[in-house]
């Protein structure tokens, strides 16, 4: 299989279209055209289904993209650390961890680790869903849960548990909640339900519950499906909610509450590639991690 046509292929697929593919490949529509109808015709099938909205992969052609794909990833990972020198870290590094935690946790500390290593080029992927590192969706990823991926190796991180926290606008005007029955007069915002993204521990919702009378079921205010969303709406001032222990150092607008109620427990974990156990940039951020992490302690 020709190489450049295979490298035109991996492009159009990506792209959806010859002209997109093109622009990427700073070649004309037409010579993308050529290229793929040149490997179809090599291959005696068509890989694409050409359609006035774009195109659409065949089943061979979905076969072909899984392997090319696979293929780019790999040279991206191999080029990235033959670049990489022995002596200082350097190159691109593409980082993934939930909204939350990134937002209000991580994007703070970035500046630091970019003044240390100026070289290392970092690019921030905040979703609150599983990249796959496997397949170079992202180099490293700081997660709220153990890798389910086998192949991927994981650096425990900290443990937290949720606590409570409100905005001191809401305690000037509800008051503050002394115990945990006294939540049943309080407006309580809760994690929603999204079959897209797991919620981030079981039993999230443990606030309506905690000291609730059970011929008095809590209904909350406001559902959210993201804890950075949560966070926002307690710091207006809309309502009381349980959220990840972190929160206590940054979030300096919010008030720790009942400290006595601890919430499920969250492990944290760095997580990277095998392929990458060796490179630099990989070994200093997850250092850097570990000295902020004590810092935060």
């Amino acid at each position: 299989m020709d190489w450049d046509k295979l490298r035109v292929f991996h492009a159009v697929a990506e792209a959806g279209s010859f002209t997109h593919a093109g622009e990427v490949l700073n070649l004309s529509q037409s010579a993308v055209s050529r290229q793929i109808s040149a490997l179809e015709e090599s291959l005696n099938l068509p890989l694409f289904h050409r359609h006035a909205r774009g195109l659409i992969l065949t089943e061979q052609g979905e076969l072909l993209y899984r392997t090319a794909r696979d293929v780019f990833s790999k040279l991206a990972m191999t080029e990235a650390l033959l670049t990489e020198s022995r002596e200082r870290a350097q190159g691109p590094l593409k980082i993934t961890t939930t909204v939350a935690f990134g937002s209000l946790w991580l994007t703070p500390r970035i500046k630091d680790f970019l003044d240390a290593y100026p070289e290392i080029a970092v690019t921030m992927v905040l979703f609150d869903g599983e990249l796959d590192l496997a397949m170079r969706e992202a180099d490293v990823a700081i997660r709220m849960m153990p890798p389910r991926q086998p192949d991927l190796i994981q650096r425990h991180l900290l443990s937290m548990n949720y606590a409570v926290f409100a905005a001191p606008s809401y305690i000037e005007k509800y008051g503050m909640p002394k115990s945990a029955d006294d939540l049943d007069n309080h407006r309580i915002i809760v994690y929603g339900d999204d079959t897209r993204v797991s919620a981030p521990v079981s039993n999230v919702n443990w606030l309506l519950e905690a000291g609730a009378s059970p011929d008095r079921p809590r209904k909350p205010v406001l559902e959210v499906n993201n804890i950075y969303g949560i966070y926002r709406a307690v710091k207006s001032g809309l309502g009381i909610a349980a959220m990840p222990e972190y929160l206590r150092g940054e979030a300096e607008a919010l008030v720790h509450i009942l400290p006595e109620l601890k919430g499920p427990k969250v492990e944290t974990y760095f997580v990277y590639p095998e392929e990458l156990r060796h490179s630099k940039r990989i070994t200093v951020f997850r250092d850097f991690l570990l000295s902020k992490i004590a810092e935060s302690a």
